[in-house]
């Protein structure tokens, strides 16, 4: 079984869906429905991968609370090897409106920052195959630690801009860099720069357009996006992408076959109100079938 590291966010959300996203003025909206849920991109991409055959560690801040226990319990609870660090000031909460569009609103009620020193225990870093570090301050420790033991590092920016100093460690230390277009004015030109910089591949998510991901020698590889059909939640959906990337490409996939079922594993993921679909398989990614 392929072993993943994973550095970065989770929390505990409550997530509100609504006709439209409120506008800039006083008035009442009603929710078509809504639940409190296990968040954050770096228990998603974990979740995801528990559900794709591979042993996940997640190191991430978790709060004395009632919602750090939830967290703690949920992961575990799907065999993730939890390596929970103390915040100092409870544990990551958000508020997420999101409208039928799949346009979300999100409001950060705890940001959480660490009791102590971040450290990174013995053997987390060299028993891992790859080590994904999502865009925290508390996961820099480990990115440095993978970097300096030469393992292969996976990255994603989200809806980066192209210049954001938060991301730039992140970004440059990327084997692997995954990120959104819909920030990018050209985003086949980052791609081809962040792989001359040094990046093995590069992944830009299109939505609608699907995927493009670009390599270390400027060769482009594109996808169509897989139709989804109903969307209940689009909540998770790119990192359910980028965890069906990732191990379709630890199980020897080649660059396009990868591609193909991280856009399995997105578009199942917008089919479910979990983080990670309980239908999510491996043989569900590996089929040439339509989702149904």
């Amino acid at each position: 079984m392929h072993r993943v590291l994973v550095a970065g966010p989770a929390s505990w959300n409550v997530l509100i869906h609504v006709a439209d996203l409120p506008a800039p003025q006083p008035h009442t909206l009603f929710a078509e429905w809504h639940h409190d849920t296990l968040g954050g991109t770096s228990a998603g991409k974990a979740l995801n991968l528990a559900r794709l055959g591979v042993h996940v560690t997640l190191q991430t801040l978790v709060g004395a609370d009632d919602e750090g226990r939830r967290i703690t319990a949920e992961l575990s609870g799907h065999g993730i090897d939890v390596r929970a660090v103390p915040s100092g000031n409870g544990s990551e909460r958000h508020v997420n409106l999101m409208d039928r569009l799949g346009r979300r609103l999100s409001v950060y009620l705890t940001l959480p920052g660490p009791a102590h020193e971040v450290t990174v225990a013995p053997g987390l870093i060299e028993d891992a195959d790859a080590v994904v570090a999502d865009l925290a301050d508390h996961a820099r420790p480990v990115l440095r630690a993978a970097r300096r033991a030469g393992k292969p590092i996976w990255c994603d920016l989200h809806d980066y801009d192209g210049t954001s100093e938060f991301h730039r460690e992140f970004r440059d230390a990327a084997d692997y860099l995954f990120l959104s277009g819909e920030r990018l004015d050209d985003p086949e030109a980052f791609l081809r720069a962040r792989a001359a910089a040094g990046a093995t591949v590069v992944v830009c998510t299109q939505g609608a357009d699907g995927a493009i991901a670009c390599t270390r020698d400027g060769s482009i590889v594109r996808v169509p996006a897989t139709p989804a059909g109903d969307v209940v939640d689009t909540n998770g959906a790119g990192d359910a992408f980028f965890a069906g990337f990732l191990a379709a490409h630890l199980g020897g996939a080649p660059l396009a076959e990868c591609l193909r079922q991280a856009s399995r594993a997105g578009a199942t993921a917008v089919r479910s109100r979990e983080l990670a679909a309980a239908t999510l398989t491996p043989a569900l990614l590996r089929a040439d079938t339509p989702l149904t």
